[in-house]
């Protein structure tokens, strides 16, 4: 039986797109080993949304074929898609393919072993307008369950390189996600996460079909399905309906992922976002009305090109008033082939360096004063894995419906159930918790705070 090893960069779409290719491989009759093993073929899914990206991939695709010289070394991802010559300029690489086409993959690793000459898969990401379908009935190695609802973005930020690697956005067919959802609820998943590369854009490609549909179809047509969680969505998407949907769902969590990236207006205009921090600030405000326990978190890029003091803190108070629930700090980093790159000013490392630091800090309080709210309380945990812990071997680990990580005492066969955990010490990043009860479908509505 032939054998294939996979290592992923980046983030959660690849992360998904990797268990996608894997499924083409199995149904070839492949056997998947550790990606340190010798393997026939080692496909590598890169990541480019920064320079480090770039160098860590070629890293380890190295890594691949010092492993064993003579496997077929398949290059996919976002890396390869924007730079597909120079990834073939590293010796020992057979095949590329972008991220498109990769139902292609097999095909062109057994042309390869005919001809022994490097393969070229890569075409025109821009050209393309059809959402690749890729089958993922499960997952190897967790207990929540991403299901890719579109692909590409079209608001080419300064900062980003992403259309450029995953091309104009398109949206997975209505049906095929429902398909999809409830292959992942028979396989046993209690929570599915909506994910995506602009998840929310979600049918702005599609006649008489929205993201707010796609989540009413979900909560009504998906039987089994516990929790919908989004994986990010902007303020521009947070529209009335979408609000409306939230309000009325049982299932939707209490979590929104909702990118700032600047609270600063000139640095927004100069990063070529599509709002305002006021218009943000009264979309959170909106939101918040219908779902008073929201959890928010946020991402934030500090240090961008001309980013001054003042700016910065126009950035930090801003978050203060918003009160995250939690935040990914993201020091600017230059890439290459974007306008940002190119810019004048760029803000000196030290002092980006002491921001960053500023902005985990606060950060860390805000994440703390969110939890401290739930101190005391029950809530619905799904535990994902046994968590290290010298004292005591039994401890299990997993999110609330609004992202609390949470470690408590319990047994093997909690995992992947609800399970309602009381909060005895709130903190960051764990909570403390003891276990109350496993959840039944019939008394699991919708999810309020008090047990």
């Amino acid at each position: 039986m032939p054998t294939v090893a996979f290592h992923t960069l980046g983030c959660k779409v690849n992360h998904y797109e990797t268990e996608g290719i894997w499924r083409m491989f199995m149904e070839q009759g492949y056997e998947r080993v550790d990606f340190d093993h010798d393997s026939d073929v080692y496909v590598i899914n890169t990541c480019t949304v920064t320079n480090s990206g770039d160098k860590k991939s070629r890293q380890t695709i190295r890594r691949a074929v010092r492993n064993n010289p003579d496997a077929i070394v398949c290059v996919t991802g976002c890396y390869a898609q924007t730079s597909p010559g120079e990834i073939l300029e590293i010796p020992g690489v057979d095949v590329v393919v972008g991220t498109q086409d990769r139902k292609n993959m097999i095909e062109y690793i057994e042309e390869h072993k005919k001809s022994r000459e490097p393969i070229n898969g890569v075409s025109n990401i821009m050209k393309n307008r059809v959402f690749e379908e890729m089958d993922v009935p499960e997952f190897t190695d967790r207990t929540r369950a991403s299901l890719k609802i579109q692909e590409g973005c079209n608001n080419f930020c300064t900062f980003c390189i992403i259309p450029w690697s995953r091309g104009l956005l398109r949206s997975r067919d209505p049906e095929s996600v429902l398909t999809q959802a409830k292959k992942l609820v028979e396989a046993g998943y209690k929570e599915v996460v909506l994910t995506g590369i602009h998840t929310a854009g979600y049918g702005e490609d599609l006649n008489d079909y929205n993201f707010a549909a796609l989540l009413r179809d979900l909560e009504s047509k998906v039987d089994g399905l516990e929790r919908i969680r989004i994986s990010s969505i902007e303020a521009s998407q947070i529209t009335d309906e979408v609000i409306e949907v939230l309000d009325k769902s049982e299932k939707i969590v209490r979590h929104l992922h909702i990118p700032l990236q600047s609270g600063s207006d000139t640095v927004l205009k100069r990063m070529r976002r599509k709002y305002s921090s006021e218009f943000y600030y009264q979309k959170v405000e909106k939101i918040r009305k219908a779902l008073p326990d929201l959890a928010i978190t946020s991402d934030v890029i500090v240090g961008f090109p001309g980013e001054t003091e003042k700016e910065f803190m126009e950035t930090y108070d801003f978050i203060r008033k918003v009160g995250y629930s939690e935040l990914h700090v993201f020091p600017f980093s230059r890439r290459t082939g974007t306008p940002a790159a190119r810019m004048e000013n760029q803000v000196d490392e030290d002092v980006k360096a002491e921001r960053v630091q500023r902005m985990i800090d606060l950060s860390e309080e805000l994440a703390n004063e969110y939890a401290l709210r739930y101190q005391n309380e029950v809530l619905e945990v799904i535990p994902e894995e046994r968590v290290l812990d010298e004292d005591n071997p039994n401890m299990l680990v997993g999110y609330t419906d609004n992202y609390l990580k949470v470690k408590f005492e319990g047994t093997s066969d909690m995992i992947g159930k609800i399970v309602r955990v009381k909060i005895t010490k709130s903190g960051y990043p764990y909570n403390e918790g003891t276990f109350v009860r496993v959840m039944d479908n019939a008394t699991h509505g919708k999810m309020k705070i008090n047990a």
